[in-house]
This record gives structure tokens, C-alpha cells and sequence, in this order.
């Protein structure tokens, strides 16, 4: 996809503004326990950058279970946010805030489209000290679809007041990358830690460091 002029930047919150994958994937692990299933590291994987309801749902189909999803959600959020609660600090990838203060500078609005719930976006935002770098937070909760659904990066444009085309959309996950493209957004991939096992081959461009982005950032903002 071509790059057209770039008037907002959405960003992706699990992998792309901290490295909170791993704990999600730990609290996840607790339930599959609790739940008495085996859920391999490949295919828990899958559901990297999917809503807990979208996530339960696949696994209750692929299995042919009987639970409830809407429980087995409200379960995994009410572990999800005592812990991330208990953290005293959550660090942001290395790197961004010098391009998040380089976008405030040149008065580029950004969001964050995120498919986990609207109090763990702020719990994490607040614990990263990166909530005041955004105009809107959008929860796929929100919108009633999760990615690979465009519909979390399409309100999060409404909302800046950006036609897609002109949103550049920062993703890790093979669902929000699908997510991303699906929104006609020109997408680029964050190749870090979380992303090792992520198809990010549907991405515009791939960068492994926030230095790399802000070089492109200068050359087409």
C-alpha cells in the first residue's frame, strides 16, 4: 500500500507501547489451568492481539466444551486486574517516548486501539506514565468486534477525525496487522519480543526498533 499523508498514528498496546504480553499470557496460563485444559504455547499464540471472549470462544468451538464464555471472561479479566494492579511500574518499549514526544511536537494525534478491556488499557497506561501522549483509547469492547475486525482501528480514526488512508497503524500481532489492513490503513509491524511467533507478512514495512520508525516517521510525516 502507498503511503498517503500521515495525519494520525494508532497504536496497538500489548507488544507495541510495553512488553505486556507476557503477563497476559501468564494470567491466561492460570486459567487454562483452573479450566483443567492443555493449551500449547503454538496455538495459544494464535490468539495473540484477539479479545478474551473472542480467545475463549475459539477454544470452546476447537474442542466442542460446554463452558461459558462470558464467565470464562469475566474470570480471566477479574485475575487480569488485581495483577497488573500489584505491578509497581510498567516499563515502556525502548525507544518510544522519544518518538511519542517527536508526534506531540509536530502535532500528529494518536490513539491507542487495543483488543484487551477498557480498565486494563488504563491500568497499563497509567502504570507506564504514557496515558498523556494519547487524545483516545479505544477497547474493542467498545465496538462489539475484535481484530482480525477493523472495527477498533475505524472508531479510533472517527474519533481523531482522520479519514483511514491518512492513519498509520503500529501493530505486532498477525490479527491486528489483518485488522489494519482490513481498515485500509497503511500498516507497520513492531518486530519485537512479543512478535517472535507472529505472521507479520501482511504489514506495509517491519521495523525492530523505535529509532528505525522515527527515521521513517522524518521522511514521510
Amino acid at each position: 500500500m502507498k503511503l498517503e499523508k500521515v495525519k494520525a498514528i494508532i497504536f496497538d498496546m500489548d507488544g507495541v507501547l510495553v512488553d505486556s504480553e507476557p503477563l497476559h499470557i501468564e494470567i491466561e496460563k492460570r486459567m487454562f489451568k483452573k479450566a483443567g485444559l492443555d493449551i500449547s504455547d503454538e496455538e495459544h499464540a494464535r490468539y495473540m492481539g484477539t479479545a478474551t471472549d473472542v480467545m475463549w470462544t475459539e477454544i470452546k468451538s476447537s474442542r466442542n466444551l460446554s463452558f461459558d464464555v462470558d464467565e470464562m471472561t469475566r474470570l480471566t479479566i477479574a485475575e487480569a486486574h488485581p495483577f497488573f494492579n500489584s505491578l509497581e511500574k510498567i516499563d515502556p518499549m525502548p525507544g518510544l517516548e522519544e518518538l511519542l514526544q517527536k508526534c506531540v511536537a509536530r502535532r500528529i494525534p494518536m490513539a491507542v486501539a487495543s483488543s484487551s478491556d477498557k480498565e486494563t488499557i488504563r491500568i497499563i497506561l497509567k502504570k507506564s506514565g504514557l496515558k498523556t501522549y494519547f487524545q483516545h483509547v479505544v477497547s474493542s469492547s467498545e465496538v462489539g468486534k475484535s481484530k482480525p475486525e477493523p472495527d477498533v482501528f475505524l472508531h479510533a480514526a472517527h474519533l481523531l477525525g482522520v479519514v483511514p488512508k491518512n492513519c498509520i497503524v503500529i501493530e505486532d500481532s498477525k490479527n491486528g496487522i489483518k485488522a489494519a489492513k482490513a481498515a485500509g490503513m497503511y500498516c507497520v509491524a513492531y518486530n519485537g519480543v512479543a512478535a517472535e511467533n507472529q505472521d507479520q507478512s501482511q504489514a506495509d514495512i517491519i521495523i525492530n526498533d523505535y529509532s528505525t520508525l522515527k527515521d521513517f516517521l522524518n521522511q514521510n510525516i
